[in-house]
């Protein structure tokens, strides 16, 4: 079903038709990160919106729905521009949008797309079309975080581990679908953090990737217990709950992940896993990924680790660092950036390898970002009146950081990596959609590479 995309604005921009100099005809903008926590940002999502949103077509049920409900709100409604985009244009938007390729790893402080009118009549579209495109910080800021704590876990796995680029890939695992604010949140952001990883327990992250990105199967998961299927056996119970899963699922090369803190996780590792089941692990050829899920991170995942060690025991890799035998740790309960590097660097310095760790990640990788995680914004910075083209811009006195840039912009290749500079030969932006029509259609395995050089597409054991 279409939704109205001429109601997708903020109110305020329904009057700026009215605003402009007399006898402008055309407006050029562009969206940058003007800084944030994150010194680099990965572009990503731009192709989701345009896909969703800017390939459908304006029909003439739109305009009057949104005549009737903006001038009712108190607003001068377009009507006349509307109809002329509806009927004269066949409801394709007159506008064409640049953006370097997504995947690309580019420095704040640069131009990472534009927007430009392409007929006089209607060249207010750009600015109409801000509240959409806007959104495009969601799923760059998401996969940003995401990279720069791929970033931190590759550089433990380097020091630590015999593969890195052959674990890298599923140390990260997105457990963010029920923490986020809508469901198309969940699929896009979940998507995003996908640029970087392949394990994810988010399934509208798999439909998205097909759907927008022509990617058959974006990431993969494991059979693993949640507190119910453990507690539902009773306490008396606890081992059968943790026999069954082996059961299941413990087949040789598989991997699975069980949840052990429903009572006590130190009676739970010691006993139960260690002594009653240590026997059925190690005959299976399975890993068992043991979940503490309460208690202070860093210390509980130290705990775990030596404590499954004195049962399990461990062998040195090449870099003389304890790979634990046939069994693993995954911390999901209060990670961030914080707590990640905290657990990677407690456990370094008990000798034990990152690859005995994964994370997984929730509300933090999906949901605690916001526009200002990496200020983002969309400014104009052209317009042309009585057909003479106009650099225009912001520079507020009590603000200096966002001070805009001016006229046409190009992102290129300099000696210390990317700049941005007046309209180039050589730049990078490509125009991914003109006149209604996308132009460019990119699949998510490109843009992993283009993100992640290293990057191999791995399936895990069944």
């Amino acid at each position: 079903m279409n939704t109205n995309l001429i109601l997708d604005v903020d109110s305020y921009k329904v009057s700026h038709w009215l605003q402009y100099p007399p006898d402008t005809t055309a407006m050029y903008s562009y969206v940058e990160s003007r800084g944030g926590r994150y010194p680099v940002t990965v572009f990503f999502g731009l192709q989701y919106i345009l896909k969703r949103y800017l390939t459908q077509s304006i029909e003439p049920w739109m305009v009057e729905e949104a005549n009737r409900l903006l001038t009712a709100h108190g607003l001068p409604f377009n009507y006349g521009g509307w109809r002329y985009i509806a009927e004269d244009l066949q409801g394709r938007l007159p506008v064409r949008i640049k953006a370097v390729p997504e995947g690309s790893v580019i420095p704040v402080h640069n131009v990472l797309m534009t927007v430009e009118s392409t007929d006089p009549k209607v060249f207010w579209l750009v600015s109409w079309l801000e509240t959409l495109l806007m959104r495009v910080w969601y799923p760059i800021t998401v996969a940003t975080q995401s990279w720069h704590l791929k970033q931190r876990i590759y550089q433990s796995l380097c020091r630590t581990a015999d593969d890195p680029d052959g674990e890298i890939n599923f140390k990260l695992h997105d457990f963010g679908a029920r923490g986020v604010s809508s469901g198309e949140s969940s699929g896009i952001g979940g998507l995003a953090h996908l640029v970087n990883f392949q394990g994810s327990d988010t399934v509208k992250a798999l439909v998205y990737g097909q759907q927008y990105y022509n990617c058959p199967m974006a990431a993969y998961s494991i059979p693993a217990a949640e507190h119910s299927t453990i507690t539902a056996w009773g306490r008396e119970g606890e081992v059968l709950a943790y026999e069954n899963m082996l059961t299941q699922f413990a087949k040789p090369g598989s991997v699975l992940a069980v949840v052990s803190d429903s009572y006590d996780l130190w009676n739970a590792i010691d006993h139960l896993w260690g002594d009653h089941l240590r026997a059925q692990v190690l005959d299976s050829g399975a890993t068992v990924v043991i979940r503490p899920d309460s208690g202070d991170p860093v210390a509980i995942v130290a705990q775990t680790l030596e404590r499954l060690e004195a049962c399990f025991g461990s062998t040195l890799n090449s870099k003389g660092f304890r790979v634990l035998n046939a069994v693993r740790v995954i911390q999901g309960d209060g990670v961030d950036e914080e707590s990640i590097s905290a657990i990677l660097e407690k456990t370094e310095s008990l000798g034990f390898s990152t690859t005995n760790l994964a994370f997984g990640m929730g509300g933090a990788l999906l949901q605690k970002v916001n526009r200002d995680t990496q200020k983002f914004a969309m400014k104009c910075s052209e317009v042309t009146v009585e057909d003479k083209a106009i650099p225009v811009y912001k520079d507020p006195v009590t603000d200096p950081g966002k001070t805009s840039k001016k006229g046409r912009l190009s992102l290129v290749k300099t000696d210390s990596g990317y700049g941005t500079v007046p309209t180039s030969s050589e730049d990078l932006l490509q125009v991914v959609y003109e006149n209604g029509h996308l132009l460019q259609d990119q699949c998510l395995d490109a843009i992993r590479q283009r993100a992640w050089p290293l990057i191999r597409v791995n399936v895990p054991a069944s």
